[in-house]
């Protein structure tokens, strides 16, 4: 009985061509080197706003590694197909789904039926869903992560290329179904090669008015070992943004210094995660060489992986990572959280206004490495 089970499973799951009503799309390289990890595939979905399902990476001696923390096809695509949301909530909690134009919260005037909210952006009235509540009661209803979690791509490209390969689509968001003044155009190119994958949106203004844009990711990165207590992070930020709790987790408008606190994870192979939980935001980060680089290192399993974020818009650096889970989610992004909210007075929250025909680049580049 068990094997025909396991039979079914793999069946069903090879069965799983299409998630969000398009053709999944799998970059692949085979590997060559007996010294050193690279990676050898990337697995995304155009019907899912380019969202990234499967990363992986072959360690000489070990195989094949998961570098993000996914379920399986079968399971993400009942997830995604048949349990989601209207507006796609369960995009962001598996792989690594592209967050625009704003990632993290926004807080705002709940409407009469808890759906939208309503805040202000340059004396314009933006109206988002109000998809994301904490769990105690009191908990306010809130936008969270943007507005492409279930978008289509158009132009879906794979192209060949020294070493690897490369896909490239267009999101024709528009006004991001009514709730955005202008118009947008985005372009998301995801590159395989044996040293690195790079990902990268970029963001035009098509309309006729300005617009404030922030792009950003929600990648969980998976932990080999399965021992979370000993897996080190680096994050380069002096300064954290005060929160009002675990459950909100809304921004209070204070940045603290990270200095003598738990939260302080500038050594240089990162601070162990032992039992602490983060969901936290980090800033005035520390950019070496052109990046500002994240590193997950996991010695038991010896493994480590590098985030590097390559666009000077990226302000914060975003880590979510409850105790209980084998993941961290690092996620590189140009704003705070609750970007057009009054805690922060006069301060720049990241947002970046386009004007008609402006673009903006995000872009992020993953290596692997044996630590």
């Amino acid at each position: 009985m068990l094997m025909v089970a396991c039979m079914a499973a793999v069946a069903q799951a090879q069965a799983v061509t299409e998630i969000g009503g398009e053709k999944l799309v799998t970059l692949s390289r085979a590997a060559v080197s007996k010294t050193q990890p690279e990676f050898t595939s990337v697995t995304l979905m155009p019907g899912r706003g380019m969202e990234i399902l499967y990363i992986k990476a072959n360690f000489p001696g070990k195989g094949e590694v998961n570098v993000l923390a996914s379920p399986d096809l079968a399971t993400a695509e009942d997830m995604l197909d048949k349990q989601d949301t209207a507006n796609g909530d369960l995009g962001y909690r598996l792989g690594a789904v592209f967050l625009c134009p704003y990632p993290n919260r926004i807080r705002g005037k709940l409407s009469a039926d808890g759906q939208t909210l309503t805040t202000e952006w340059n004396g314009h009235v933006l109206t988002l869903p109000a998809n994301n509540v904490g769990k105690l009661a009191g908990a306010e209803r809130h936008a969270m992560h943007g507005l492409i979690l279930k978008a289509k791509t158009d132009e879906v490209r794979v192209t060949k290329m020294p070493g690897g390969e490369q896909v490239s689509g267009v999101i024709h968001a528009g006004n991001f179904g009514g709730h955005w003044p202008s118009k947008t155009d985005l372009v998301v190119t995801i590159t395989l090669t044996a040293e690195a994958v790079d990902a990268s949106i970029v963001a035009h203004n098509v309309g006729s008015e300005a617009e404030p844009i922030a792009l950003g990711w929600h990648p969980y990165f998976n932990l080999p070992s399965n021992d979370r207590t000993q897996v080190q992070v680096h994050i380069p930020g002096s300064t954290l943004a005060e929160v009002d709790g675990y459950d909100n987790v809304f921004p209070t408008g204070k940045l603290l210094p990270v200095e003598g606190t738990r939260f302080d994870l500038r050594a240089p192979d990162g601070v162990a995660l032992a039992k602490n939980f983060f969901d936290d935001n980090w800033n005035h980060l520390a950019w070496k060489n052109g990046m500002v680089t994240v590193k997950v290192i996991d010695p038991a399993a010896k493994y480590g992986v590098d985030i590097e974020g390559l666009s000077p818009e990226i302000r914060t650096i975003q880590m979510y990572a409850p105790p209980d889970k084998q993941f961290v989610a690092i996620e590189h992004q140009y704003n705070f959280a609750d970007p057009f909210g009054k805690e922060w007075g006069s301060m720049n929250t990241g947002m970046v206004t386009l004007q008609p025909g402006q673009s903006t680049k995000w872009h992020v580049r993953l290596h692997v490495f044996v630590p």
